[in-house]
């Protein structure tokens, strides 16, 4: 019998940290700002330690990260944050930097050296190497594919291995990119990737006489010609770069969903399934652990009747740049990347969420604006299940002023009275915990869901292949 995989959630702070416990996650990893690659995380040492102490007590676990590459200045507050980590005991560490880990291998032995994802390990060779360093857990690249992932496992069987299955994918290798440094200054490396690669960029064509003239596409001649690039050294063969009125966008990947090839990860035993998305909102966290971990368990209780489809449509329910199988099945294809637009699309939106439970009354904090009338879902934690809400009026939770819609900003909470809802109170206190994530239905209109449409299409025939 296999061990059990884990499920692996990010945690940018400790409300998210907290609802990804909620929701099914079996570990989460999160970093400070200053030493890793969570360059806009939201946690102090105190956030981190009263984490720490709330996963333990579910049997949980959480592994800080320390996986910059360091410049002279970083070397100097190694000592300051290595005391950190001891105090802190966390149940490992993320590390890249080869100087970083042998720091803390000497410096702080007892504890678990995990090896990031952004030292790019893609064999198993490189995984024996840092297991002769002393490496308790390695993370596999992202252009890792199955084939060799079966391989890496089968010739280590004796360390743990992780390996990402959901989340924004990166254009260069795991995140070894210098676009963002050349053109802001902010160094992917040091955890201030600017994401350069998903901004839009015009055509220019520079004339006999030296000067640069914009090629401008409009509603008149989008549809009269297409430009393509060919490469010396293969003649013949073009390469469409797509631009319209918006611009083009010629480096943006989709993200990454692993789930229909989910059953393959946990047939040969990986350790560890990590999901991306440190930025993201507790409805990401949420919403992703709750369909991974009614997947994994389903598996293993029954493999072969296991089928994706249950839980593909609660991934659809996320904002997205359209889904690819990243590097899993090989080479990257045409349908890998998002040619057309840059921003995230999806049908549904982040509600809000339950912050507190005062007495019989819950105080919810609104994401987005909610109209009266309109329908609202709560997520179940440990079920695909929800519980709908229709409010035709809102209480501020502070004042309780009146009114028939409510709009996000400024922590605007609004107060749910018991009688507005569909089961007995005890019944739904017992369902919706605090932390409980809600959504609503927002339908895309026009050209965003045609474009919306032609990307769940075109998932469809990369895992179907």
């Amino acid at each position: 019998m296999l061990p059990k995989a884990e499920l692996l959630l990010p945690a940018g702070s400790l409300i998210k940290l907290k609802t990804a416990f909620l929701y099914g996650a079996d570990a989460v990893y999160a970093g400070t700002p200053d030493m890793c690659l969570r360059a806009q995380s939201k946690f102090t040492p105190e956030d981190l330690a009263e984490g720490i102490s709330f996963a333990h007590k579910l049997g949980k676990k959480i592994y800080l990260t320390l996986n910059l590459f360091m410049h002279n200045r970083d070397v100097e507050k190694l000592p300051a944050f290595t005391a950190t980590l001891r105090q802190l005991a966390p149940d490992g560490v993320l590390v890249a930097d080869p100087g970083v880990f042998q720091y803390l291998r000497e410096h702080a032995p007892e504890l678990a050296l995990f090896v990031s994802t952004q030292a790019n390990i893609c064999s198993w060779q490189a995984v024996k190497f840092w297991q002769s360093l002393g490496a308790k857990l390695c993370v596999l690249g992202r252009e890792v594919t199955f084939e060799e992932m079966r391989e890496i496992r089968r010739r280590c069987p004796d360390i743990l291995l992780e390996c990402f299955m959901h989340g924004a994918m990166c254009m260069s290798y795991s995140g070894r990119c210098l676009i963002s440094n050349y053109l802001t200054g902010r160094s992917a490396n040091q955890g201030k990737c600017a994401h350069c690669c998903r901004w839009h960029y015009k055509l220019h064509i520079r004339l006999k006489d030296g000067s640069i003239k914009e090629l401008i596409v409009n509603e008149h001649n989008k549809d009269s010609f297409e430009f393509l690039l060919e490469e010396d050294f293969r003649p013949g063969e073009y390469y469409e770069i797509v631009e319209d009125e918006h611009g083009g966008y010629i480096l943006n990947s989709k993200d990454m969903c692993l789930m229909p090839r989910l059953n393959e990860l946990l047939s040969i035993g990986m350790d560890s399934l990590k999901v991306e998305g440190r930025n993201k909102t507790e409805y990401y966290a949420a919403t992703v652990a709750r369909a991974y971990r009614a997947a994994i368990d389903d598996w293993y209780r029954s493999p072969e009747k296991w089928n994706y489809q249950r839980y593909i449509g609660e991934l659809d329910a996320l904002q997205n740049r359209g889904y690819c199988l990243g590097f899993h099945d090989g080479q990257l294809t045409n349908l890998s990347q998002n040619y057309e637009y840059t921003r995230t699309l999806g049908d549904w939106l982040f509600a809000g969420s339950i912050v507190q439970w005062q007495d019989s009354d819950a105080v919810f904090e609104i994401r987005n604006y909610i109209n009266g009338g309109e329908e609202i879902e709560f997520l179940l934690p440990g079920s695909l299940d929800v519980i709908k809400l229709r409010l035709n009026e809102f209480e501020d939770a502070a004042s309780g002023e009146i009114s028939p819609r409510v709009s996000a900003g400024q922590s605007k909470k609004i107060r749910i009275r018991p009688q507005n809802w569909p089961l007995p109170i005890a019944e739904i206190k017992q369902k919706l915990p605090q932390y409980t994530v809600a959504r609503k239905f927002a339908p895309l209109r026009d050209e965003s869901s045609k474009m919306l449409n032609r990307k769940k299409a075109e998932f469809i025939k990369l895992y179907q292949k």
